[in-house]
C-alpha cells in the first residue's frame, strides 16, 4: 500500500509545473533542471500513483484522468507548504490571544499600566496576565513557555534569552501633599534624617536599602519606622501618614496627593530591561508586543 513515506514531495512540484506546461521539455526549462533529470521525476511520479499521469501527444503531454483528479488537490498542498515559509500576519485590531509577563509590583506600575493603556487603544482582544516574580525562577519559566516575558534589572543572565533596555530609573523622596514639609521647596539632608521614614524590603523585614549605603558613606543615620514588602500599598501609606519615603520616580509619578523632593544626597538609581525566550524571538505577534512595551516606558 502506498504511504507518504514512498512520496518525495518535491515531486509534487515537478507535477504541478508539468500540469501547467504540458510539456516535459518546457517544465524543465522552468525549473531549471535537465530534461533526463524531468523525465526521471515523472517516471518517479508514475511509479507513485500507479498512473502513467501524463501522455505523450504531437505536441508536448496531456495529463490522464487521474493526473486531473489530483491536480487541484496537489496545487492546495503546495500553496499549503509555501504558506509554511512565510511570516504569520499578525494585525494588533483583531488579535486574539495571551501575552504573559512576571515582573515585581513596581514593574506594574511603571511598565505594566501605560502597556495596558496602549493595548486598549491599539489590540483590544489581547489578554495580559502578570505573574509575581521569582528571580530563580524565570529563566525556567522563559523556556517552558510558562510565560513570554520578564522585566528584570541587568544583572540578569540566561542562556537563549534576549534582552531590551526599558529605561533608567532614578529615586525621590515622597511624602503626602499636605505634609509639614510640603510647602517647602527643598529637603535638607538634616531634616530628611530626622523625619520617620518608610521604604520597601524587597525580601520582607529589613529597614535598610541603598539609601542607608549612601548614608553611611556620609556617616549619618536615618529614622526608618516602617518596612513593607510591596511598592504599590507605599503610596496610600504616605498619602495617610507623616511618613517620608524614596522611592523610584515612575512609582508616583502623577499620583494624587503626593508632594516630591529630590533627595538631599546622591543615590543610586537602577534601570529596568525586557527579557524574552529564543522561542518568540521572530514572532511577529510578540516583535510587535515588544516595541509596545518598549513604547509604554517612553518618558
Amino acid at each position: 500500500m502506498k504511504n507518504l513515506r514512498t512520496l518525495d514531495l518535491n515531486l509534487l512540484k515537478v507535477f504541478n509545473t508539468l500540469i501547467e506546461e504540458k510539456s516535459v521539455s518546457k517544465a524543465a526549462q522552468k525549473l531549471s533542471v535537465t530534461q533526463p533529470a524531468m523525465s526521471g521525476a515523472l517516471m518517479r511520479l508514475r511509479e507513485s500513483f500507479d498512473d502513467p499521469l501524463f501522455v505523450r501527444v504531437q505536441r508536448g503531454v496531456q495529463p490522464t484522468n487521474r493526473a486531473l483528479e489530483l491536480a487541484p488537490k496537489v496545487k492546495n498542498i503546495l500553496s499549503e507548504a509555501e504558506l509554511l515559509l512565510q511570516p504569520t500576519n499578525f494585525d494588533p485590531k483583531t488579535a486574539e490571544m495571551t501575552v504573559r509577563f512576571v515582573c515585581t509590583d513596581y514593574s506594574m506600575r511603571a511598565v505594566i499600566v501605560p502597556f495596558l493603556q496602549l493595548l486598549k487603544q491599539q489590540a483590544p482582544n489581547i489578554k495580559v496576565a502578570v505573574l509575581a516574580i521569582l528571580d530563580s525562577s524565570v529563566q525556567k519559566q522563559l523556556e517552558q513557555n510558562i510565560i513570554d516575558f520578564a522585566i528584570v534589572t541587568p544583572d540578569f543572565k540566561a542562556p537563549d534569552v534576549y534582552a531590551k533596555h526599558l529605561y533608567d530609573e532614578q529615586y525621590v523622596c515622597a511624602v503626602r501633599s499636605d505634609h509639614p514639609i510640603a510647602k517647602q521647596s527643598k529637603l535638607s539632608l538634616k531634616q530628611f534624617c530626622q523625619l520617620d521614614q518608610a521604604l520597601v524590603s524587597y525580601y520582607g523585614g529589613h529597614f535598610t536599602g541603598i539609601t542607608d549605603e549612601a548614608l553611611t558613606k556620609l556617616g549619618l543615620k536615618r529614622n526608618v519606622v516602617l518596612s513593607v514588602q510591596n511598592f504599590i500599598v507605599l503610596p496610600e501609606i504616605l498619602q495617610h501618614s507623616d511618613l517620608l519615603a524614596v522611592v523610584p520616580k515612575r512609582l508616583v509619578t502623577n499620583l494624587d496627593r503626593i508632594k516630591l523632593f529630590e533627595p538631599p544626597l546622591e543615590i543610586q538609581g537602577f534601570s529596568k530591561m525586557l527579557v524574552w525566550h529564543e522561542r518568540t524571538h521572530r514572532d511577529p505577534a510578540f516583535q510587535w508586543l515588544r516595541e509596545k512595551v518598549v513604547e509604554a516606558c517612553q518618558d
